[in-house]
């Protein structure tokens, strides 16, 4: 009895786990998950769809690169575009990255700017910004542990995020969302996020601009020890824009086909004297 009552009394000493710390790890992760990363090869699938306010499709491209590691981390080479643009009752299919059929056409730019840069500009695809679980942005944000859970047979955390302060002035910080953690590894399994600001009012009375629904996710897969790559990431919104133009667009981004790279540098040199290689 005197045993159970010491575990008992133990175990009440143990520190809880807090959302902050949790999160601290996770950002500490994937710093190094991030250095990791660039000793993969891998294929990436870069889908855009545009329709109209009907639901009916106004343009939709597919694009596929190859990413491979560089001195900056990683780069990606652009293997094949397809895409398909509805004219009214035509359609028109291209598999040209720089297409146009007609002079001024909002749509194709739109839609081949987004496939072109979406999953670009950070070194695993992802945008920062819309996911704050690296180190950088923790100040700006407030995380509440909601409890733990199953998610494909891993014990995670639910833990929720929103900025502390919401700001258009600064909407890089202006996502709330929720992230499940792997507990075994403080990595993320997945992560939903939504934009947590709101347009001014002044902008949509003299632009007639606004933006809504604005959503993403993004799921992770382990492909090495502490090497947790992001598989899927996808987000969908809708804008209005010169009161007229109005349009919805959903975009998805698939990695696959992982290899790891064995990078081996041989150096050989003359020896002057002997004149014989090394």
């Amino acid at each position: 009895m005197r045993f159970f009552m010491l575990l008992l009394c133990a175990a009440g000493t143990l520190p809880a786990q807090t959302a902050d710390e949790i999160i601290k790890r996770v950002a500490e992760n994937q710093d190094i998950a991030a250095a990791g990363r660039t000793h993969f090869i891998y294929h990436q699938n870069v889908l855009v769809r545009m329709k109209r306010t009907n639901g009916k499709l106004a343009h939709e491209e597919t694009r596929d690169y190859t990413v491979a590691p560089s001195p900056t981390g990683l780069e990606r080479k652009l293997v094949s575009v397809s895409g398909k643009v509805q004219r009214g009752s035509r359609t028109v299919i291209y598999s040209d990255a720089s297409f146009h059929d007609k002079g001024l056409d909002v749509d194709r730019g739109i839609v081949q700017g987004i496939a072109e840069d979406f999953g670009k500009d950070n070194k695993d695809g992802v945008d920062n910004d819309l996911f704050p679980l690296n180190s950088k942005a923790l100040k700006s944000y407030r995380f509440t542990l909601k409890g733990s859970e199953k998610y494909q047979d891993h014990d995670v955390w639910d833990i929720q995020f929103e900025p502390v302060k919401v700001s258009w002035d600064d909407d890089d910080h202006c996502w709330h969302g929720e992230a499940l953690i792997d507990k075994a590894e403080n990595q993320p399994m997945m992560i939903t996020s939504s934009f947590a600001c709101k347009i001014p009012g002044a902008v949509k009375v003299l632009l007639g601009t606004n933006v809504q629904q604005i959503g993403f996710k993004v799921t992770y897969q382990k492909f090495d020890d502490g090497v947790w790559f992001p598989v899927t990431y996808g987000g969908e919104f809708k804008f209005r824009a010169l009161f007229l133009y109005a349009r919805s667009v959903g975009v998805g981004l698939i990695n696959s086909d992982f290899k790891k790279t064995d990078v081996q540098t041989a150096v050989k040199y003359e020896d002057a004297e002997k004149g014989t290689e090394q």
